[in-house]
């Protein structure tokens, strides 16, 4: 079984790609900026609301596709400055709380939109 996962509470794809696929009972998302859904732009804050925006955006998929933070297995998180890795972490750990997911996080060159971080995941139910 292979389904699109979509949701309306997230932001829409700003590309060729889905917000997420279930494969059986692993849900593989794409990565989510911090934009807010509404609006449509990065959400205001800094590095520290764009992670929480990101961050409630994979929520609304997980929700779509029957799941929650508890699922997740392994997440992916890219910042466009490393210097921010212990704010990000800070904001990472209100989500992520007892049995947490493996994780990786490194800086990159640019994210889309000018985007401060981006994140994506891997939950299986």
């Amino acid at each position: 079984m292979n389904k699109t996962i979509a949701t309306s509470v997230a932001p829409a794809a700003v590309g060729p790609y889905c917000q997420a696929k279930l494969c059986g009972n692993t849900l593989y998302t794409s990565g989510q900026l911090g934009l807010v859904p509404t609006t449509g732009k990065l959400a205001e804050g800094g590095v520290e609301a764009q992670a929480r925006q990101a961050l409630e955006n994979i929520g609304a998929v997980l929700r779509e596709a029957g799941m929650d933070y508890g699922d997740v297995a392994k997440t992916t998180c890219f910042l466009a400055d490393i210097g921010d890795f212990a704010a990000f972490n800070g904001v990472y750990a209100q989500f992520f709380q007892g049995e947490v997911p493996a994780r990786s996080c490194f800086q990159v060159a640019a994210l889309p939109l000018g985007a401060l971080v981006e994140i994506e995941c891997i939950a299986v139910k």
